[in-house]
């Protein structure tokens, strides 16, 4: 707190700020079609638009889906509110280049608020480090993220303008928190399966609300593949989402990990620990 905060901090405070106190008021408004209004927004915008789209898809290529699904879907990441593309890939990607590290954009090792919420405030921190987000230039080169990122907030705009927006505001703070608490609690709390070199952590009740992300330590030991829940019995509804894709012929190059870079993280694991 004793920092300077710019301009941008302020924004970013006062916008995250606003969404999550628009989510306080919905039950004095409370009606039927807004409720499945806000629950169609949770839905769609956290498994098409940030699990999906953001995440798997643009973020690791660990599907490919065709451009006009791509684009629908990566626009449903924008309503999301967490930024363009571009800047939410570039993000991402550093997060694992220098995961758990000083350079990770959320790293841990700076406290459990500074993970969860707290770097989005300290835009001094993520320019100094990420300014040219120099990892995005497959994105860079299609005129759509381009034409996204230079007009993010106008797309917003129009988005708040819808009467449904006061569910949509809790929608809105449940995906928020969502990926949060992927970047907070699942660098903290859980169970490593795999020996990723990092302190990622699977959480089942984390893989429950956030479609499937919370199997984060499956996710940083294979973070090329499409599936996070390895497991049968672990529950990833963006894996399901994208089987299904495959299935009708929407999603092609599905990567998974193969048995032997499985036996290799495994025996990694066990050693680590003898």
């Amino acid at each position: 707190m004793g920092r300077t905060w710019r301009a941008l901090d302020i924004q970013t405070s006062l916008g995250i700020l606003a969404v999550h106190l628009l989510a306080l008021f919905a039950p004095f408004t409370f009606t039927w079609g807004a409720f499945w209004a806000g629950f169609a927004g949770y839905v769609l915008r956290g498994t098409f638009g940030i699990t999906l789209s953001y995440h798997r898809n643009l973020a690791h290529h660990s599907v490919m889906l065709p451009k006009w699904l791509e684009y629908t879907f990566a626009y449903l990441g924008v309503l999301a509110f967490q930024r363009d593309p571009i800047v939410w890939v570039s993000i991402h990607r550093y997060h694992h280049q220098y995961v758990d590290s000083e350079k990770d954009p959320h790293s841990p090792v700076f406290g459990f608020w500074f993970s969860h919420m707290g770097w989005l405030f300290d835009k001094g921190y993520i320019l100094e480090k990420y300014q040219e987000h120099k990892n995005v230039d497959d994105l860079k080169k299609q005129a759509f993220y381009r034409f996204i990122n230079r007009t993010y907030t106008l797309h917003l705009l129009v988005f708040t303008a819808l009467p449904s927006f006061m569910f949509l505001g809790v929608s809105t703070t449940l995906v928020y928190q969502c990926t949060f608490l992927v970047n907070s609690v699942c660098h903290r709390w859980g169970n490593q399966a795999w020996n990723s070199g990092d302190l990622s952590k699977n959480n089942w009740w984390v893989a429950l609300i956030s479609f499937g992300e919370g199997w984060h330590n499956n996710h940083h030991a294979f973070k090329y593949s499409a599936r996070y829940g390895l497991e049968w019995w672990q529950i990833d509804v963006g894996w399901y989402t994208i089987r299904f894709l495959e299935v009708v012929g929407l999603a092609t190059n599905v990567k998974l990990p193969i048995e032997a870079h499985k036996l290799k993280k495994s025996v990694a694991s066990l050693n680590k620990f003898k």
